[in-house]
C-alpha cells in the first residue's frame, strides 16, 4: 500500500524533539513517502507561554533548517508550515508570522484551555483530577471550532486530543462535532488523522473512527501526519491511518503548495 503525504513534524527547536530535517526527510525517502511537511510548533506572542516551542527569534532559523533538508534532497517535495497554537485574542500574531515567509501551511491546534493549562501536557495530568472530563471536552471544541472558523489554518490538528490520556467523554458531544465541521467547511479547512494517539494512552489515532465518519458526511476533507518528534516516527503507523480512513469513505486527502490544496487519492 502506498503511503501518504506526512505533513506534521517536528524539529530540535521545539526542545522536545530529536533529529534535524535532513533526517526526516532521508527516512522519508527510505520509505517512499511522496511528500513531507514539517509544522514545528510555532512560537506564540509571548516566548515565556511554555518550554516546547521555538522561540520568536528562531523563527529564521526554522525555515532555514527546512531549506536545508529541502537543497539536500531534491527528490522529495519538503513543504514549509507550522503548528500554530489557537489562543483567543493572538490572532494578529499569527497573521503576522503568515506574511514573514512563503509557508506552505499552517496546522491549527489547541493545547491550551482554562487560560494557560496546556491539558495535554503529562507536567499536568494531575490537574485532569480538578475538573470534569466533559466540561473540557466542551471547552475544547468551542475553541478548535472558534480556530476552524478564524480561516487562519489550511489544517487543524490532532482534533480530538482530549483523549490523549484515556479521557473520553461521557455525553453525547455530536452537536459539539456538528459545530467543528460546520465551521471547517465553511473555511475549506481540513483536518488530520495524526497517528500520535496510537502511541499515547488513548492508544488510538486521531481522531477516531465515529468522529472521522461524522467528518465525512459533513464533507470535510483531510490530510495525514505521524507528528513525528525523532526520524524514526517519520511515516509511523500512516498505513493505519489510511485504512481507518478509507473505513470512514475517504478516498482522497490534500496536499498543499504555498496554501494552494490540491486534492489526491490515497
Amino acid at each position: 500500500m502506498a503511503l501518504p503525504s506526512d505533513y506534521h513534524m517536528h524539529t530540535p527547536l521545539c526542545r522536545h524533539a530529536k533529529g534535524e530535517p535532513v533526517e526526516y526527510a532521508a527516512r522519508a525517502l527510505e520509505l517512499g513517502l511522496p511528500e513531507i511537511g514539517f509544522s514545528d510548533h510555532s512560537p506564540v506572542e509571548h516566548d515565556d507561554q511554555d518550554d516546547w516551542r521555538m522561540l520568536a527569534s528562531e523563527l529564521t532559523q526554522y525555515v532555514s533548517k527546512v531549506e536545508y533538508a529541502r537543497e539536500s534532497h531534491p527528490a522529495l517535495p519538503i513543504r514549509l508550515g507550522l503548528e500554530v497554537d489557537f489562543i483567543p485574542g493572538h490572532e494578529p500574531w499569527i497573521k503576522e508570522m503568515a506574511s514573514r515567509h512563503d509557508w506552505d501551511y499552517f496546522i491549527g491546534s489547541v493545547h491550551y484551555i482554562s487560560g494557560k493549562w496546556d491539558f495535554d501536557n503529562p507536567k499536568y495530568i494531575a490537574e485532569w483530577e480538578n475538573r470534569s472530563v466533559d466540561e473540557i471536552w466542551s471547552e475544547y471544541f468551542e475553541r478548535l471550532t472558534c480556530a476552524a472558523d478564524s480561516g487562519l489554518f489550511q489544517i487543524i490538528g490532532h482534533p480530538d486530543l482530549p483523549k490523549k490520556f484515556g479521557h473520553r467523554p461521557t455525553c453525547d458531544n455530536t452537536g459539539l462535532y456538528l459545530n467543528f465541521f460546520a465551521a471547517c467547511e465553511s473555511t475549506d479547512t481540513c483536518i488530520e488523522l495524526n497517528t500520535a494517539g496510537l502511541r499515547r494512552d488513548c492508544a488510538e489515532i486521531y481522531p477516531s473512527l465515529e468522529f472521522l465518519k461524522l467528518a465525512k458526511s459533513s464533507n470535510v476533507q483531510i490530510t495525514f501526519g505521524s507528528d513525528a518528534h525523532s526520524p524514526s516516527e517519520v511515516g509511523m503507523n500512516l498505513e493505519d491511518a489510511t485504512t481507518l480512513a478509507r473505513k470512514a469513505g475517504y478516498e482522497q486527502c490534500c496536499r498543499f503548495n504555498r496554501l494552494e490544496k490540491d486534492v489526491v487519492k490515497f
